[in-house]
């Protein structure tokens, strides 16, 4: 067999499911499951473990619950911006796709590098790491657990949840409805419990006394609680599984950010009702603490519920993981083999199980909290790329069509607020934007040897058809059989 009929058949796209329709992803995110993944993978441990962080460089609860208001308000601008990409490129991916768009492979594929290799693998495993912390919690009250078996039950978490993101879309999209339900529930009852302590009159901590008027300090403190906000574009990586996008991906935005930003701004007035700033910031768990203040006997509901939350928000992270891989290999910058549908279960099995995977071989190294320190700087250049994207497109192509389009203003001043958090950390921390531009340029050379030079020996290109073959054989996947185009 020739190298290119070996590559024919490592492509083929015959349909082969068992109910003769298209081989494809299916439309099986309604409006309901929009919004749960939004607000399930916003809302991780953050929430209820650190925010002392914005308290911290503000300096005192009144300027920190501003910051909170603040970073609400810009999530909110922000989630406009891309509710408008969302219904010009109806293509999954999120930035990745935008920046494709816009300023082509070379940007796109950086942009996909530095996912594939420090942020998507990290933040699943901080965050499974995170579950299995607060899930043994209770079981060692003097100590802390063994680091070998906190790392052995987040890679149980991360399997089980990638088997069944593997398995079933609507069985994915259940348990991120279900667990969202349950974190919202968990901040609910910690802002009732708040508001019965301010009509008990416990309100002395509510002061602006001690603001840091630093402007670089309160930078610090907007960039810190923008961190705990992360995750409100995620919608747009799977857009070509949503029933009516045009529709649905707008309203999911804009119900959402709004829950959000209420639900956050009222669990850190609950905190601040019984938690001195002292406590706070020595505190490692902030809704632990709370916990251990208020609920007495019942304090361990909250670890808990910081294990359903992070739960849920493992699962959030995989499923829009699995689609971002998925569209890169698709348009050629990943290994075919992770283009591929399981032709009965139509999920993307193979980058399911590849992003799966990388989640767990950082459980291994201990560096793996090292590396948040340049998550938050290139999460912002690729937001900042993708609403350039977004003015580009404006300009350069001004007959695509848009459902949604909105008044200059508002994608001009986002992007001008990305500017300004790009530029605080180049002084703030200079050494770990270098390290994290570093990391990003990395990706030239494997760009240039993986996707640019199309001319690789004969044997090389013989193993990789091999190697997809024998993929697709194991798990019965097949190519897409039809791409989404834009209209």
């Amino acid at each position: 067999m020739t190298v290119d009929n070996m590559k024919k058949k490592a492509l083929d796209t015959s349909s082969e499911g068992s109910d003769n329709e298209k081989v494809q992803l299916k439309r099986t995110i309604t409006l309901f499951n929009g919004v749960a993944i939004i607000v399930g993978s916003i809302v991780g441990s953050g929430i209820f473990v650190s925010p002392k962080g914005v308290l911290a460089e503000a300096g005192s609860f009144g300027a920190a619950l501003v910051i909170w208001i603040m970073c609400g308000f810009l999530s909110l601008i922000g989630a406009l911006c891309y509710a408008e990409l969302g219904t010009t490129i109806t293509r999954s991916g999120g930035d990745y796709a935008y920046i494709l768009d816009a300023f082509g492979p070379c940007l796109a594929f950086l942009q996909l590098w530095v996912n594939l290799i420090i942020i998507r693998p990290t933040a699943q495993a901080v965050v499974s790491l995170t579950f299995a912390y607060y899930v043994l919690q209770p079981g060692f009250e003097t100590c802390d657990p063994p680091k070998i078996a906190v790392r052995f039950l987040a890679a149980i978490c991360i399997s089980i949840l990638t088997f069944i993101n593997v398995y079933s879309v609507r069985a994915a999209t259940r348990i991120q409805d279900v667990f969202t339900v349950a974190k919202i529930l968990a901040l609910i009852i910690i802002t009732l419990t708040g508001l019965v302590m301010i009509g008990q009159g416990e309100v002395e901590y509510f002061t602006f006394e001690n603001t840091n008027a630093d402007v670089g300090k309160m930078s610090l403190a907007l960039y810190s609680g923008l961190f705990a906000y992360a995750g409100w574009n995620f919608l747009n990586f799977v857009t070509e599984e949503m029933i009516d996008p045009y529709k649905n991906l707008p309203r999911a935005i804009y119900i959402s950010i709004p829950i959000v930003s209420f639900v956050y701004v009222m669990a850190n007035v609950a905190y601040m009702t019984i938690i001195s700033p002292r406590e706070m910031l020595e505190s490692n768990a902030v809704a632990v603490t709370f916990g251990d203040k208020v609920f007495g006997v019942m304090a361990w509901i909250v670890p808990v519920f910081v294990s359903l939350s992070t739960f849920g928000g493992v699962n959030g992270l995989l499923f829009t993981s699995g689609r971002l891989f998925f569209v890169g290999a698709r348009e050629g910058h990943l290994p075919d083999f992770l283009s591929m549908i399981q032709v009965n279960r139509r999920t993307p099995m193979p980058a399911m199980l590849f992003t799966g995977g990388l989640s767990i071989l950082m459980l291994i190294t201990d560096d793996v909290f090292f590396l948040i320190n340049y998550m938050s700087f290139v999460q912002w250049l690729s937001v900042g790329m993708s609403i350039a994207a977004l003015l580009y497109l404006r300009y350069a192509r001004p007959e695509m069509y848009r459902p949604i389009k909105f008044n200059l203003v508002i994608p001009i001043t986002f992007l001008l607020c990305v500017i300004f958090l790009l530029v605080v950390p180049l002084y703030a921390a200079t050494e770990q934007t270098g390290m994290a531009l570093l990391m990003v340029l990395s990706g030239l050379p494997v760009y240039v040897l993986g996707v640019k030079w199309k001319s690789k020996p004969k044997s090389v290109r013989q193993f990789i058809a091999s190697c997809t073959i024998l993929g697709q054989k194991c798990c019965n996947v097949v190519a897409q059989e039809t791409e989404v185009k834009d209209s």
